[in-house]
């Protein structure tokens, strides 16, 4: 067994590309009756018709796939993904959208090491710009906040109330359920509050 083609297309419910990628499967040389057609939500990455896929095929069998990011949500599963095919089941991946990453050329040695080498370059990529993104939105909060801007809930304003309660509170002659149950907030904002309203004492 082995050296038959297989494609996986997988595509949102809404997406209306299946039309192109199966007649790219095709012009590839992967016949109907080999392709699964994965159809998902956008925010749902769950691909039982792809592991029932990979669980059918042989060694020696070739994955078709349009893009590289129908193997995973990120780059991490995608790596996964890539080396349990290529090095634990010994299928050969092919990738439309990216001629390198083609292991079928040169099995032995060089097309599965720059398929490989491209690949990790790709997580690189990736995952440096993900933490570009994030230092860049830690540098803006941190600007924001240098401007005055206040994330996170509203602070509840206090009324007058409160400084009588919590002077009460603090001799000892009212708990703070009952003085939270007067204002109106949880005993827990209550509390905050008296911590908040000391620390500015001191």
């Amino acid at each position: 067994m082995g050296d038959t083609f297989y494609g996986y297309i997988r595509v949102s419910s809404k997406d209306q590309n299946e039309a192109r990628q199966i007649h790219a499967m095709q012009e590839f040389g992967v016949t109907k009756e080999n392709m699964v057609i994965e159809k998902q939500s956008g925010k749902d990455f769950q691909q039982p018709l792809y592991q029932k896929l990979v669980d059918l095929m042989h060694p020696g069998d070739v994955l078709v796939i349009k893009s590289i990011d129908r193997l995973g949500r990120n780059y991490t599963e995608i790596l996964e993904q890539w080396a349990y095919l290529t090095k634990k089941r010994n299928i050969a991946v092919v990738v439309l959208d990216m001629p390198l990453l083609d292991t079928r050329q040169g099995r032995d040695l060089t097309g599965t090491l720059i398929a490989d080498i491209v690949l990790q370059l790709l997580s690189y990529v990736a995952e440096t710009e993900r933490q570009n993104i994030r230092q860049r939105q830690a540098e803006g909060i941190a600007a924001a906040k240098k401007r005055g801007v206040h994330f996170g809930r509203k602070k509840i304003e206090m009324p007058d109330l409160f400084n009588v309660l919590a002077t009460e509170y603090m001799r000892g002659t009212l708990s703070s359920r009952d003085a939270a149950a007067q204002l109106g907030i949880s005993g827990q904002t209550f509390l905050r509050r008296i911590r908040e309203k000391s620390s500015h004492t001191i």
